[in-house]
């Protein structure tokens, strides 16, 4: 199939579906820590490798493989077009697994210098005191400065799809030849656009999601998935050297079971965010505030990120608004907190209602202020995941009366 033409709706719901263990339409919860064998030299052979969940439909212990966990594995895998994939118990423990999996104490790691504070935190502090990693931060739209940063220790060239919180897209093939070039593998975060882009379709070696966001999208579950070939899940998965085997991130099954029954519905939800961050953005561009959205055609990459992205899915649900001051943009949520009802003040995205943050002073408060300015997030940079919830024009009037309350519309606007 052409990368261009390729539809996560038809892929996810083409998947093999896995009834429960009774019949119904429904895949069971496979609750149990431990799993039985029918013949006791069949136990050696599983510890061994011989046999495998994937390929026997054997199963061991729930820290290796669980039947509900694994199901939803294979469905995300379907829908980001890769070979397999397995669940974790977090978006950052997916990024951890796959990053101490694919090097070694002393190997170099290239990242985009925008992304998730826990990323950045563990990228840059904790596995370099740990486990002896290197990593150098570089402008990931920038790709001399991303090829520059490459040494012969670089094993992971690793980014966002959509830049957390700066919304910077990445040109995800020129990065994936890049990496390639020099034997190293692109890891894609595509936790802010699931359905949208699929960056297997464009080169990337592994997909990882916080599936707590979007694709959960109720804001009552943390869970993460790691996505890509068959070898590298078997590998995490290893009873020796498997960064999700001995490191322990399990998911839950009940967990696995909850989001498996939310993805039926993803790409109306995503549709519907991207749809009214759309008009949004729209709106608040024509008054000249100061707002960021792919969807704009003056933001730098949307000819970019339109290249990349499926079908009907839109430029996705995050915009955001730089107030200039941190006073500014506390007052700002403030007020559309506790007196307009538009959304909440409280990190995370993809929840029905909108969320909004000064990310400078939350989930990217592990940056320094030389790194928080070399990203280009500002004191006043507000950050929002726009709902999908209450009356459209509702939202826009409130919206409207608190930029105007912070005197943050231009004159006569």
């Amino acid at each position: 199939m052409e990368k261009d033409r390729f539809d996560p709706v038809r892929a996810l719901a083409g998947s093999k579906h896995t009834f429960g263990e009774h019949g119904g339409v429904n895949l069971s919860i496979e609750a149990s820590t431990t799993f039985t064998v029918m013949a006791a030299a069949t136990m050696p052979e599983l510890f061994a490798g011989h046999r495998t969940a994937d390929r026997d439909g054997c199963f061991l212990y729930a820290r290796h493989f669980n039947p509900t966990v694994y199901t939803l594995g294979r469905e995300l895998a379907a829908l980001e077009d890769t070979e397999s994939g397995y669940c974790c118990a977090s978006g950052i423990a997916a990024v951890a697994a796959t990053i101490m999996q694919l090097c070694d104490h002393g190997d170099h790691v290239v990242a985009s210098r925008a992304v998730y504070g826990g990323s950045h935190a563990l990228l840059g502090e904790l596995l370099p005191a740990k486990a002896g990693l290197r990593t150098t931060f570089v402008p990931i739209t920038d790709l001399a400065a991303v090829e520059a940063a490459f040494t012969p220790r670089t094993r992971v060239l690793f980014t966002e799809t959509v830049s957390n919180p700066t919304l910077e897209v990445a040109d995800l093939q020129a990065l994936a030849d890049l990496a390639h070039r020099h034997g190293a593998a692109l890891v894609v975060d595509n936790t802010f656009c699931p359905v949208m882009i699929t960056p297997a379709r464009h080169g990337a070696d592994v997909v990882v999601h916080s599936l707590t966001k979007f694709i959960n999208g109720a804001s009552d579950l943390v869970a993460g998935a790691i996505l890509g070939k068959a070898d590298l899940i078997g590998r995490l998965m290893d009873l020796h050297t498997g960064a999700l085997m001995l490191l322990g991130p399990t998911m839950d099954p009940r967990t696995a079971f909850e989001v498996s029954m939310r993805l039926p519905h993803l790409p109306l939800r995503i549709a519907e965010h991207s749809r009214r961050a759309m008009i949004l953005a729209s709106r608040l561009d024509e008054l000249g505030v100061a707002v960021t959205y792919p969807g704009l055609r003056r933001h730098p990459q949307h000819a970019l990120m339109r290249r990349q992205l499926n079908p009907g899915q839109g430029f996705g649900g995050l915009l955001t608004l730089d107030l200039g001051t941190r006073a500014r943009a506390d007052r700002f949520m403030d007020l559309l907190q506790n007196q307009h009802r538009f959304g909440f003040m409280a990190v995370s995205l993809g929840y029905a209602e909108t969320l909004m943050s000064a990310s400078a002073s939350s989930t990217s408060s592990e940056l320094s202020d030389e790194e928080l300015a070399l990203a280009g997030i500002g004191p006043g940079l507000v950050r929002m995941s726009i709902g999908i919830t209450g009356d459209l024009e509702d939202r826009w009037a409130a919206l409207h009366a608190a930029l105007r309350a912070v005197d943050a519309l231009p004159a006569g606007a």
